[in-house]
């Protein structure tokens, strides 16, 4: 009986040696509609290098305020602007270990540039707008995709921003600390 386990022993060990040796990549091109409660996001991540890929995100981001002051609570989507370039850094480890990285399952640094622009708002009130800000922050998460078409993720990251107020006749910015801190669940296109 030893002499037939033999050669399915080597064959295994030929196999996993070969899988090990496999290089792994970000998918090409991932098209994706994500959303957490009433915040919108359609999004595409393509691939530039081998394990970076360019993340560019449309949406409109949800805002609630309720005080004593105000009657009703003021609701307001407004849209914004993204682009992240992502390094999936342990693709080839998930790999090793057999777990999934189709659809870009794994875990990133980023590089998050938001732009919240005030071209129109949607309220339940009249005469809204917001303060039109740009942020760049450093953001570390995760990407998982169970199955083909649906994903999740998580990340959080801290950085710098500028919102640019208008003060007559010019525009003034002023630097503060921004934060992401994001949740999403979505359903590849």
């Amino acid at each position: 009986m030893n002499k037939h386990i033999f050669p399915f022993l080597i064959l295994f060990f030929v196999v996993k040696s070969t899988q090990a040796q496999e290089i792994v990549s970000v998918e090409k091109s991932i098209w994706q509609v994500q959303s957490l409660l009433v915040t919108k996001y359609l999004s595409n991540e393509s691939r530039i290098l081998d394990k970076i890929a360019l993340r560019n995100e449309i949406g409109f981001d949800f805002s609630y305020r309720d005080g004593l002051f105000m009657e009703n609570p003021l609701l307001v989507w407004n849209p914004f602007l993204r682009i992240e370039p992502r390094y999936y850094y342990n693709l080839q480890k998930r790999l090793i270990k057999g777990k999934k990285t189709a659809q870009n399952s794994g875990n990133f640094v980023a590089l998050t540039t938001s732009y919240k622009p005030d071209w129109f708002v949607i309220s339940n009130e009249s005469g809204i707008g917001i303060i039109p800000n740009l942020s760049l922050i450093p953001t570390w998460g995760i990407r998982r995709s169970p199955t083909r078409h649906f994903n999740y993720e998580a990340g959080f990251g801290v950085g710098y921003g500028w919102e640019f107020y208008k003060v007559m006749p010019r525009t003034v910015s002023m630097g503060e600390v921004f934060v992401n801190l994001h949740l999403r669940i979505g359903l590849q296109l």
